[in-house]
């Protein structure tokens, strides 16, 4: 059986690190937050690569522990994706300044050295009151590409959707737990709870419109996240200089995209809902190694636990208020990617060719997202029990 504090999961906050992120590493790290600060300044001269590469090489090894660890993992993230797509021509090497410490954190965070989701969203956020909640109106960005208020609204969307995830991870692990001990109405209580927090985080995507405009998020906000895997403009990947581990070779990783987050594979881990085997069931296995280890195995450990499907289909007739609470938390996964479907469409799909590098038909993870985003939702619902 999952439980929480095993894999840095909270109750209240979901995914979202127990303690506010760090805002600041240690002083011998300080051209590092120099740079990261300034970042919005250098790419608007379009001559960012200049200035990175002034940087000295630091070693990432010294961090003293996983809150700087993270923080400096943000810092150069955002610095390799600036130096990578920061001008108008792209290159397919990042210099050792940069690639060196980047791999070295990225190897203890367990993470390849790459800008995913943990670092663009989950360890990327301040609260503006401490104390009040991690929520829209409270929070703000610790890093940004250019700045401006459809960047940071894009992302803020994203940290109070975990913020507000908490409540359904602690009621998957309750409701495995009412399986083993055999106890249908807490089964259905703690779904009902699922379905409740699914409508709580959907209400939240639904305000994505309000301050992030689709024409701004294309040209200013999408074009940084990109990786370089399946990229028609990094055909080859991209070379880490100074890093002996990849001996030269030009590396592939997949760029941010929310498809590395952790709440909606949990769900569906608990909810017993599966993809067809393919290419996109493959790729959200892939999605997995972005992860943060400790989540990764939050999932797995989810999927190995009681099956909360099969308990349901078992005593549905004696019991029809656990299939109406099962399919209601199914719903609120459907229809949370149906939204989520309807942005790809307006926010990408509609907006004039961006050219190779931000391209319409291919997501920042490097993926056709439409027909994978379509299946997702299909095969969700049809995971309905009738």
């Amino acid at each position: 059986m999952a439980r929480l504090n095993k894999y840095e999961v909270h109750p209240e906050r979901g995914f979202l690190p127990a303690l506010d992120p760090l805002d600041r590493l240690p002083e011998n790290f300080a051209p590092w937050e120099a740079m990261a600060h300034d970042l919005p300044k250098f790419l608007v001269t379009g001559k960012a690569r200049t200035f990175f590469k002034a940087l000295p090489l630091l070693d990432a090894t010294t961090l003293g522990d996983d809150r700087e660890g993270k923080r400096a993992m943000v810092i150069l993230s955002f610095l390799g994706h600036a130096y990578v797509w920061g001008e108008q021509e792209t290159v397919s090497s990042i210099p050792a300044c940069l690639a060196v410490p980047w791999y070295q954190i990225a190897r203890l965070l367990g993470r390849p050295p790459v800008l995913s989701y943990a670092s663009y969203a989950l360890d990327n956020w301040r609260r503006l009151d401490p104390k009040r909640p991690i929520e829209l109106g409270n929070i703000a960005l610790l890093q940004n590409f250019l700045g401006g208020q459809d960047e940071e609204w894009f992302v803020m969307v994203h940290v109070a959707i975990e913020a507000k995830a908490g409540p359904a991870l602690a009621a998957v692990v309750a409701a495995q737990q009412a399986v083993v001990d055999d106890q249908p109405e807490v089964v259905a209580s703690q779904l009902l709870a699922i379905a409740g927090t699914l409508e709580a985080m959907h209400e939240i995507l639904l305000r994505m419109p309000e301050r992030c405009d689709p024409y701004v998020y294309f040209r200013r906000v999408r074009p940084y996240i990109h990786g370089w895997a399946n990229h028609p403009s990094l055909s080859a990947g991209v070379i880490y200089e100074g890093v002996e581990d990849y001996g030269g070779r030009a590396q592939s990783f997949r760029g941010e995209t929310g498809a590395q987050s952790s709440i909606i594979p949990a769900l569906d881990a608990a909810l017993g809902i599966a993809h067809a085997e393919d290419m996109l069931r493959r790729y959200l296995k892939e999605m997995r190694d972005y992860m943060p280890p400790k989540h990764r195995a939050f999932i797995e450990t989810v999927e190995a636990g009681p099956s909360v499907r099969d308990y349901v289909l078992r005593h549905r007739d004696a019991h029809p208020r656990l299939r109406d609470a099962y399919n209601a938390a199914v719903d609120g996964i459907e229809l949370f990617r149906s939204t989520h479907l309807e942005y790809a469409r307006n926010y990408i799909v509609k907006q004039s060719q961006g050219g190779k590098r931000n391209p319409t038909d291919v997501g920042t993870g490097g993926t056709p997202f439409v027909p994978y985003l379509k299946k997702h939702r299909s095969e969700t619902g049809q995971h309905r029990i009738r």
